[in-house]
């Protein structure tokens, strides 16, 4: 969806910097710790096979474990899991629109020049993708071989950011491209690198208060961008979101039929068992019932679902090395 810097803000006179603590909305209850950070994104898919290739050739992400049912996928140069695929052979393609759950998972490049790279990757394979200035951020985007959504993006410099008021300043301008592909230099695309990180999730919602309501009052996000049309951005820590909420799939919207591509779960990864078992109570106290939940890996965390029916999982962050 493309709104302008002046579809929103006008002229945005008034603007100011966005310095720490001048901006966003902060939750009545508990406020998640700034020290979040996202896990694993879980996707089922249709052919493991394919979505493996279209991830480690076209994405570049490095394929750190494989079975007949799965795949996990992490960047080079270390083992975090950023995606972990689900095969359901035969499974529907996403539908474009009229689902709730995922609008897309956004990759987060630890340098624009990685992202100049991945502009060039993607022209000399000819892939297909859309863009996006965010003003925060610049943002590719695409669709993986069973329509589920992916951004691949890098961020400005926070002391970049702009305000009016409280809220933050955010937008869908048109990218310079020619300026990304500077920045690449000559070094060529090697594949995701090293500190490649999963940025923020950005789901269809059936009602964005009802969203406020949950993902700021019981989980515990600040509020950061909400006069975007149709849309609701979260965060901790002063990021501009990790989370990005929207009702642009339809006020009929339904959750994802078991036999389609879709989100499984999303990850939050909590600095310590205390700030875990806040969020847990403070969801409960919400009414919404949070399950002990152990991954794959072993993490032991507990796991909610939004009112949609979304499933997140929320775990004490292990180590990260490499």
């Amino acid at each position: 969806m493309s709104v302008t810097t002046h579809d929103i803000f006008g002229s945005a006179a008034g603007a100011q910097p966005a310095t720490p603590g001048s901006y966003g909305e902060v939750p009545r209850g508990f406020r998640l710790p700034a020290a979040l950070r996202l896990g694993p994104v879980h996707l089922q898919v249709a052919d493991l096979a394919r979505s493996a290739a279209f991830y480690t050739e076209t994405l570049g992400l490095r394929l750190i474990e494989r079975d007949a049912a799965g795949a996990v996928l992490g960047a080079h140069g270390g083992d975090l899991p950023l995606v972990v695929l689900h095969e359901r052979a035969g499974a529907r393609p996403a539908p474009r629109r009229g689902r709730t759950g995922l609008f897309h998972f956004a990759i987060l490049l630890p340098e624009r020049a990685a992202l100049g790279r991945f502009v060039r990757h993607l022209s000399e394979i000819g892939a297909q993708a859309g863009a996006g200035d965010h003003l925060v951020s610049e943002a590719l985007y695409l669709q993986d071989p069973d329509n589920l959504g992916i951004e691949v993006y890098a961020d400005r410099p926070r002391d970049t950011w702009k305000r009016l008021g409280r809220e933050l300043m955010m937008a869908t301008d048109p990218v310079d491209m020619a300026g990304l592909v500077r920045a690449a230099g000559d070094e060529p695309w090697t594949g995701m690198p090293a500190g490649t990180t999963i940025g923020h999730l950005h789901l269809h919602v059936g009602d964005l208060a009802a969203a406020s309501a949950f993902y700021h009052g019981a989980l515990g996000f600040d509020r950061m961008v909400w006069q975007y049309p149709g849309a609701l951005f979260l965060a901790a820590g002063g990021y501009h979101h990790h989370l990005g909420t929207n009702t642009w799939a339809g006020s009929g919207a339904a959750a994802p039929a078991a036999d389609e591509a879709q989100l499984l779960e999303w990850t939050i990864e909590l600095p310590d068992p205390a700030s875990l078992l806040a969020v847990t109570e403070s969801l409960g106290l919400a009414g919404h019932e949070a399950e002990a939940s152990t991954s794959a890996q072993g993490s032991v965390g507990v796991a909610v679902r939004d009112p949609w029916g979304t499933r997140l999982r929320l775990q004490i962050a292990a180590p990260r090395g490499g």
